[in-house]
Formats: structure tokens, sequence, C-alpha cells
């Protein structure tokens, strides 16, 4: 089992990443990323990832920030999520926390593909345990079938009045290595129906997560 920490501060003119060590019993790696809510209690976990607290950013050319809002009203620089994922047995789960978000709002969260970028497409499409033979990079899976918290991870929440919102999610799966890169915050609670299945409105935030 090992712990990631990292903190991103963002000011107006400059971005300054301070790296917090968190103790543990094997390794420490720096990283970002976030988003928490207790997870069931495991026996034994064979892998276990916990990103604090990392502060949005905004996007700049040149940047090395990976905790990125592109809208401010929702996702107001300095806010943060925290991640944590747990794989043992073939099963994974995932749990997310935020703060400081806009208060009383929902937003969809979903497991990305490839990491963030300047725009908000860089991310990819979600990520899924079994790929839609029919998705592309123009037209990302809608189908039902393969677009549903079974086969994604979707960890959609509503803030409080303070903004801080938590959620979980658990599948019968792990992680592939290296396809799972960012969690990515949306503006609208996930859809299930057909042809609308997975969408979730705009990216307004990303954050680097090596899951």
């Amino acid at each position: 089992m090992y712990t990631r920490c990292a903190t991103l501060i963002a000011g107006a003119s400059v971005t300054v990443l301070v790296v917090a060590g968190c103790g543990n019993d094997d390794e420490s790696t720096d990283d970002s990323a976030t988003v928490e809510t207790p997870p069931t209690s495991l026996e034994t976990a064979t892998t276990s990832l916990l990103t604090p607290r990392g502060g949005f950013t905004l996007p700049v050319e040149g940047g090395t920030d990976n905790a990125f809002t592109y809208d401010e009203a929702a996702v107001p620089v300095g806010s943060s999520v925290n991640v944590d994922s747990e794989e043992q047995d073939g099963r994974t789960t995932v749990t997310f926390s935020a703060t400081g978000l806009a208060p009383n709002r929902d937003f969809g969260v979903q497991v990305h593909t490839r990491a963030c970028g300047r725009e908000p497409s860089d991310s990819g499409p979600h990520y899924q345990n079994d790929v839609d033979p029919m998705a592309t990079p123009e037209s990302p899976s809608s189908d039902p079938a393969y677009a549903n918290p079974q086969n994604e991870i979707w960890l959609d929440v509503t803030t409080d009045g303070n903004g801080n919102a938590q959620s979980s999610t658990a599948v019968n799966w792990e992680f592939r290595d290296d396809e799972a890169n960012s969690v990515v915050l949306h503006a609208q609670r996930t859809k299930t129906g057909p042809g609308v299945a997975g969408m979730a409105g705009d990216r307004l935030a990303c954050i680097d997560e090596d899951l």
C-alpha cells in the first residue's frame, strides 16, 4: 500500500507546486488529484492510491500543474478534490471528496483515459472496463451496455451549502495499467438513457490521476 500527496496553490500571476510528504509503511510518491469518501473496508488491499487536496489552477501555456479548472464559477481556483482507489481480488473501490466547489449544485464525476490539458477535451473519453467497439474519438460511447456505472467509474455528487461533497463506488474489475489517467468534473449528473448514456455536460475541471 502506498500514499501519494501533493498540494497546488494558485495565485493571480504565479502558480507554486508544494509537495507535502505523506508517511506510509512502504513508499511515498509525488502526485496530485483529489476526491474522497470512506470506501467499504477491505480485509487486504493489494493496491491503494490516495491523492489529497490539490488546489485547482487555471490552465496556462507551459504550465506544469495537473489540477485544472475550466469554469471558475463552478470550480473556483483553490477548490480541491481527493481521490482514493483501492484494489483487491479483482474488485476496485474509488472514493471522492471535494471542498470549495460551487454550493448546492450537481456535478458529474468520472474517470477518463488521458491526462488533463489546456483544453477540456484533452482528457479523452471515459475509461471503460469493456470498451465499446462502436465508439470513436468523435463519437464517444453512449450505449447503456457500455456506458454504465458497472463498466465505468461514476462518482456524481451534489455539493452542500459550503461546496463540499463526497461519493464512492465499487466495481468488479481492476484498472488496466496506464489507461486511466484523470478524473473529470462535469456540469451535470451522468445520464443513463440510450443515446445519451454516460453524458454529463461540459467538462468543468480535470485532475491528473494515474489509477
